[in-house]
């Protein structure tokens, strides 16, 4: 099943010099889960692909039902050097929560995960 993020969790963003930070957190404990599986350093880094040059870290916060990302390379130079909109990350929360990952069906029906309405 095609699941969006959108629909499972919400976020946050900002920024640190040339690093975007991402937060991801899961709108019910239960569905923290299918965040640790799907949504891979891997997997953010080629949704991002062409939008940052640098690496990708990801951080796991179980205790918060949340994931964090450093978005390496994301700004620019960052917000004084910068000449992109949004020079302090604030979209890139947004961004992410359009991502669409691949859930077994078996497991989205037994967590009642809401299908991308694209994808219905």
């Amino acid at each position: 099943m095609h699941v969006r993020l959108l629909d499972i969790a919400h976020a946050r963003s900002g920024d640190k010099g040339d690093t975007a930070n991402v937060g991801l957190i899961a709108l019910r404990p239960e569905w923290y889960d299918v965040l640790a599986t799907y949504v891979t350093r891997e997997r953010v880094a080629q949704h991002f692909a062409g939008q940052i040059n640098g690496d990708v870290v990801r951080f796991e916060l179980p205790n918060l039902g949340a994931l964090n990302f450093l978005l390496h390379g994301a700004l620019d130079g960052g917000g004084t050097l910068s000449l992109k909109t949004d020079a302090q990350g604030k979209v890139y929360s947004t961004a992410l929560l359009r991502m669409i990952i691949d859930v077994p069906d078996d497991v989205a029906h037994a967590l009642a995960l809401p299908a991308h309405p694209a994808a219905a």
